[in-house]
């Protein structure tokens, strides 16, 4: 049952949720900080001159900690909900899931070979370690989604059908290969390898950050130059094409945004799931089909929801820290299995 919420004060509530998502963030952890000095350190940061009690410690653990985790959050979730919408569109399907096209599973084997092959190799240099892992992460995702791609072109056409079955299979395979480099890893590695599958924000830093985020702001960009051809793909390929548009390129930009923000996603921040599934469904019930609200909600939302996944994340076992796909995990699967039974009712 969808519930038709009017965009704007949708679009609104959800920009101060996020704002108020971002100031905590920031705000708490393992040392919270008073979220007035919290703002203030942060305007401070961002170069407003402001003058006023030194809060040295505060800027300090903002800038070099917690304001790159939490950007880092922020642009992972948006991509994430963005690709989602993506793929629900390029399907014709309200529960498809960014991994379909194989860009999550080849991802997490690129970053396997980097992390065991690396420790087979007697181990890489510190600086350059970071830069492997997301290179081989990236460079995964990007090679096993051109491989469902080009299974799904025939005849110069793209069949969603055979690229979506081309997924599972190579989606499988990748998770073979995890499994096989899982077996080779000694200990050290295998702890490595398994908090990276878990996905976190943990160890974040500007480095990290500044390609996801151009990444990030491409995707946001590009896609909704493309709602109208999401719309009219709900109607049918066939419609589509009468209506005007060039299907077959419409399938490659979503494919190719998908692949771009997902593969980047996992590379900064490991396997993170529901993201993709769970926000644009939400966002679809509260606001409809048409794309060109979907999009902008769906991106707002995913980024608060991540943000504040972390937050649980650092705070419930505090000190310790949960990986965020867990805390991902136990949220959306059960509101997930909620509108399952919901449907069905």
């Amino acid at each position: 049952m969808t519930v038709i919420v009017r965009p704007r004060p949708l679009l609104i509530g959800l920009g101060l949720l996020l704002l108020l998502a971002l100031w905590l963030s920031l705000a708490l952890g393992p040392v919270s900080l008073p979220l007035a000095d919290t703002l203030y350190a942060a305007l401070r940061l961002l170069g407003v001159p402001l003058e006023g009690e030194d809060l040295q410690q505060a800027e300090l653990i903002l800038g070099q900690i917690r304001l790159p985790r939490s950007m880092l959050g922020l642009a992972v979730g948006a991509v994430l909900a963005l690709s989602g919408v993506a793929m629900q569109g390029l399907f014709r399907n309200p529960l498809a899931d960014p991994g379909l096209v194989g860009v999550s599973g080849g991802a997490a084997l690129g970053a396997a070979i980097a992390i065991v092959g690396g420790s087979y190799l007697g181990g890489l240099p510190p600086a350059f370690a970071p830069y492997l892992l997301s290179v081989c992460a990236f460079g995964g995702g990007l090679a096993v989604t051109a491989v469902v791609y080009r299974f799904g072109r025939r005849d110069g056409q793209t069949h969603v059908a055979t690229m979506l079955l081309a997924g599972v299979a190579m989606t499988a395979m990748a998770g073979a290969g995890v499994g096989l480099f899982t077996y080779l890893a000694d200990d050290a590695t295998l702890r490595s390898l398994t908090f990276w599958n878990l996905g976190s924000l943990n160890g974040a830093s500007y480095s990290r950050l500044w390609p996801l985020l151009l990444v990030t702001v491409g995707v946001a960009l590009w896609l909704p130059r493309r709602a109208a051809a999401l719309n009219a793909l709900l109607l049918g390929e066939s419609e589509a094409r009468h209506l005007g548009f060039d299907v077959e390129r419409i399938k490659l930009e979503l494919v190719l945004c998908t692949a771009l923000g997902v593969g980047a996603a996992v590379a900064a921040a490991g396997l993170i799931g529901f993201i993709g599934l769970v926000v644009p469904h939400l966002m679809r019930l509260l606001v409809g089909p048409d794309h060109r609200v979907l999009l902008p909600a769906s991106l707002l939302a995913g980024a608060s929801l991540l943000l504040l996944a972390d937050l649980v994340a650092r705070l419930l076992l505090a000190p310790a820290e949960l990986p965020i796909g867990i805390v991902t995990a136990l949220l959306g699967a059960p509101f997930f299995l909620y509108l399952l039974v919901r449907g069905r009712t």
